[in-house]
């Protein structure tokens, strides 16, 4: 008999459910926060306002925005040393996935001794985390709902994966208001990153039935919604409906992993220090190209819930369309059409290969690959011509 887990956090859903903030705290038990943000969020007031609910609280607070775009192993380690000597005992994180990504290095880092190198991988991670309560600000990374932290390495010059059940935050407040002040092109390439979760979690050799509801519904919802909301921050409606498809992936990826197009993401980004977002905007169709003969029905499916006019399409043909489909979204969105455009080397391709097969993500890919395989996925990607996907 097949035995899987599904977990999620407590998860807070609405438009101003900012304001449960300071009450998720001290429903934790929290009185001394430590509250992580990205300069982003501190620009836009959305720290003022949850600082606000938390003096509401009367919870005190010490907030640490001292970390990079894609946070560093030194970064989060001097993070948590500053947790431990504030005295703090809950972190709340408000941000977008570095930020995330951040607060999660530091609760594990607070709590189990060493390095956060001694983590990376899956199920490192010993003891306890302090409460986590975790706000998003963009809808892409699904880090709010999911047992991922990505942290740069800044001596291999990658991006470690760090996977454990610890790291699920204990509630997610996830309000659609807050993606309002978020800017077209960050819209555009983190709306991309919650379609890589939701395809490569549907496509996850972990997938289950109840993984693929929730990466469908985000499949389906991305493709509706996201042009819309690139085109316009005051789209309400389609800032809803991608704050939901951003949940809905997370919550799929978290409980299926990913595959390929993370596992090459990674290395890239360790080297260029890039987004993850972007990364895996520009490779998911080259990886999707890849992995076509492994998952034909579910490609023929995408297409479907992507809304394609797939009657009298043979199931080859609608699998086809869904690379199609994909590509063009990313197009219409501003995605660059290869890495050429992101400035990847191409000498660097051999050592970012050999990395990949490494990555956790890579072992739920759904169709095997050697290190020549992936040399060639990179390849077609850097080889793209403008405006070829």
């Amino acid at each position: 008999m097949y035995i899987s887990k599904f977990v999620t956090p407590e998860i807070i859903y609405g438009t101003g459910s900012l304001s449960q903030a300071g009450e998720c705290c001290s429903r934790l038990g929290s009185s001394r926060v430590f509250l992580v943000a990205d300069p982003g969020v501190l620009i836009c007031g959305w720290v003022e306002k949850a600082i606000f609910f938390l003096n509401e609280a009367n919870l005190e607070y010490r907030l640490w925005t001292d970390f990079s775009a894609n946070p560093r192993d030194y970064e989060v380690e001097e993070g948590a040393i500053l947790f431990n000597d504030c005295g703090c005992d809950a972190v709340l994180a408000i941000g977008g996935g570095s930020a995330v990504d951040a607060a999660k290095a530091v609760a594990t880092l607070s709590t189990n001794r060493g390095k956060i190198h001694d983590f990376e991988g899956i199920d490192m991670i010993k003891e306890p985390l302090p409460p986590l309560i975790v706000i998003p600000s963009t809808a892409g990374s699904g880090a709010e709902v999911s047992q991922f932290a990505i942290i740069s390495d800044s001596k291999r010059k990658i991006k470690m994966t760090i996977i454990s059940k610890s790291l699920v935050p204990d509630i997610a407040i996830t309000d659609p208001l807050i993606l309002s002040t978020v800017n077209s092109k960050v819209t555009a390439h983190t709306g991309m990153e919650a379609l890589s979760h939701a395809i490569e979690a549907y496509l996850s050799l972990a997938a289950t039935d109840m993984t693929d509801i929730h990466a469908l519904h985000a499949i389906k919802l991305i493709s509706a919604n996201l042009r819309s909301s690139v085109a316009s921050q005051v789209d309400e409606a389609a800032k809803i409906a991608m704050s939901k498809a951003s949940l809905h992936a997370g919550i799929a990826f978290s409980n299926a992993v990913l595959g390929l197009t993370h596992a090459m993401t990674h290395q890239v980004g360790g080297l260029l220090d890039l987004p993850i977002g972007t990364i895996n905007a520009v490779l998911l169709p080259y990886v999707m190209r890849f992995n076509l003969i492994a998952c034909v029905d579910k490609y023929a499916s995408i297409a479907e819930v992507m809304g394609a006019q797939t009657d009298n399409m043979s199931t080859r043909e609608k699998a086809e369309e869904a690379i199609n489909m994909v590509r063009e979204l990313a197009r219409d969105v501003g995605i660059p059409s290869g890495l050429a455009e992101l400035g990847l080397p191409e000498d660097s391709i051999p050592n970012l290969s050999r990395n990949a097969i490494n990555d956790a993500c890579f072992i739920t890919n759904p169709r095997d690959a050697d290190e020549d395989d992936i040399i060639n996925i990179f390849r077609s990607a850097l080889e793209a011509k403008d405006g070829e996907q």
